[in-house]
């Protein structure tokens, strides 16, 4: 071109001179590679538009409907967390009902066996009693026995030291006579 005249470079819509030192012409910083790329991602979203809107779509869809059962699913959960609280308070007053029910069942039965110890204490003293008794008879009828079967050893001897064959000879007669009388 011409010595003194600058060169004017277009970049699509832009003039730019050249020498001119301005920023879009700075070394590694070129405005076109900028242009370039939104040219083609207009161009990219011009095809792309409705597939991705499409997408997005489907996708916002999923969203909603996911965040719909989770809203359920937590709505279940509360209603759940509701009735376990619910039982746990039943629950308590239940173990208190139970624990009071039991409390007064051994009272009860402590009572019934302290009853039922005194009156097998009161049958064992009188069945204790009887067998003393029964003891004692049985140990005087013993105790007779001895003294009748002692008196009857002493009698023997007293008989056997004192009688002599002449006593002896008249007792049987006594008793023979007596026997003749006695018969009509």
């Amino acid at each position: 071109m011409f010595a003194g005249t600058p060169k004017i470079v277009v970049f699509g819509f832009l003039h730019i001179q050249e020498g001119s030192s301005s920023w879009f012409n700075y070394p590694g910083f070129e405005l076109w590679k900028f242009v370039n790329l939104f040219v083609f991602i207009v161009v990219g979203l011009y095809i792309l538009r409705r597939p991705l809107s499409d997408a997005l779509r489907s996708r916002r869809e999923g969203i909603k409907r996911e965040l719909l059962k989770a809203q359920e699913e937590r709505d279940r959960a509360l209603a759940q967390l509701a009735e376990v609280e619910s039982r746990l308070e039943r629950l308590d007053a239940e173990v208190a009902v139970i624990k009071e029910r039991s409390q007064k069942e051994a009272d009860a039965e402590t009572q019934r066996i302290n009853q039922a110890t005194e009156v097998e204490m009161a049958q064992l003293r009188d069945q204790a009693k009887r067998e003393i008794e029964n003891a004692g008879k049985a140990a005087k009828h013993e105790l007779r026995k001895f003294a009748a079967a002692q008196s009857v050893r002493l009698a023997e001897e007293v008989i056997q030291r004192e009688i002599r064959p002449e006593d002896d000879v008249r007792l049987i007669s006594r008793n023979l006579e007596e026997m003749g009388r006695s018969k009509p």
